[in-house]
């Protein structure tokens, strides 16, 4: 119970921030512009060519970031800069996941993917990957099958209540523009599924929490400026949404017209991680919202067939719901597995906080 709580606490006492929050061109700054923080990972292009067999300054990094986001396993440690057998295992899963050329290699196409801002939540837990298999749905008497790569976490966790709140941290004083921004993203899934989403004032007695936090902020996934790892959350019954506050946010207007190369549309991401407060894993189609990925300056809010089809496994149909979408994902017949589940390290800490979130409010 200490140790509960202890956590709790931590989380709550990472010191207040103010995000970056941005109109498209029209409220940067003239300095921002000048001195854009580049990616992070940026240092990965210079490893484009390598070869297995190969060693490399920088290599050790990469291998790093592969383990983070579960390519490679935890077991291992001690980085060196060798290009050995679990660097290009972790090539080949990665290019297979994200539907690259398989190579095994370094290329400039894989290079230029892993470069890409993402979500912080894992893609493979304990060396289990689902997102690249997929369940087939017949549309019609034709071999032209809808196929789906949506994914779920362990147990397949969901809401048991139709009616959830959500609250801000009140150290972020969002205005009401960029919590609008957060009332669309919610409404795009609850437009699909039997779920509505209210704001409340206390972040402490809301469902879900949401807020901007710096670096370290004290649940074991520190963010890293601006680009990299954009946001994570948590699953079922959790409810913890971080968002990392040195990016620069764009709320309104259009990103993909922004002058700023960092921009990053505020919605889009939103709209991913909510996906994973009510459950859902990531999918290897590029179109969907649970895609893991999304490059500065771009904008994609719509959900498509596979994060529908998704969502409704775990909560049904708003009977409201019309069946459209914007996005529509279609293959050849090629044969599948069944359902997918996600292992994730957010399993274990999300229930642990939201066990603890209960006994501060006995």
């Amino acid at each position: 119970m200490i140790t509960i709580i202890l956590i709790l606490l931590s989380i709550n006492s990472v010191p207040s921030i103010s995000a970056h929050f941005f109109h498209s061109n029209v409220s940067i700054p003239e300095d921002l512009l000048k001195n854009a923080t580049s990616n992070p990972w940026s240092f990965f292009h210079q490893l484009s060519g390598c070869h297995a067999g190969e060693k490399y300054d920088g290599l050790a990094k990469l291998k790093s970031y592969f383990q983070y986001f579960g390519y490679i396993p935890n077991s291992l440690s001690n980085f060196t800069d060798d290009f050995d057998d679990s660097l290009e295992s972790a090539l080949r899963t990665y290019q297979q996941n994200f539907n690259l050329n398989i190579t095994g290699q370094l290329d400039d196409q894989t290079v230029n993917h892993i470069v890409r801002p993402r979500c912080g939540n894992p893609d493979i837990v304990n060396g289990s990957s689902s997102m690249n298999s997929g369940k087939t749905h017949n549309t019609s008497s034709s071999h032209v099958h809808t196929v789906s790569h949506y994914s779920f976490f362990t147990g397949m966790p969901r809401w048991r209540k139709r009616a959830l709140t959500y609250a801000f941290l009140p150290g972020n004083q969002l205005t009401d523009e960029v919590k609008t921004v957060f009332s669309r993203a919610f409404d795009r899934w609850s437009t699909v599924i039997p779920l509505t989403f209210t704001q409340a004032d206390s972040i402490n007695a809301a469902d879900i929490g949401i807020g901007f936090y710096s670096g370290d902020h004290g649940d074991g996934e520190p963010f890293d400026g601006v680009l990299g790892t954009l946001a994570h959350s948590f699953s079922p019954p959790s409810g913890q949404f971080h968002l990392d506050g040195d990016e620069n946010w764009v709320v309104t207007g259009d990103v993909r017209t922004s002058s700023l190369t960092t921009a990053v549309d505020l919605e889009s991401v939103a709209v991913h991680e909510i996906g994973h407060l009510l459950g859902l894993g990531h999918s290897s189609v590029e179109e969907s919202i649970m895609y893991p990925t999304i490059s500065s300056r771009t904008k994609k809010v719509e959900l498509a067939d596979d994060d529908i089809q998704g969502i409704q496994v775990l909560y049904g149909s708003n009977p409201n719901y019309n069946g459209s979408s914007t996005t529509s994902v279609q293959e050849k017949e090629t044969g599948s597995s069944g359902g997918h589940c996600l292992r994730s390290r957010w399993d274990l800490i999300g229930l642990i906080v939201a066990f603890g979130l209960v006994l501060l409010l006995l």
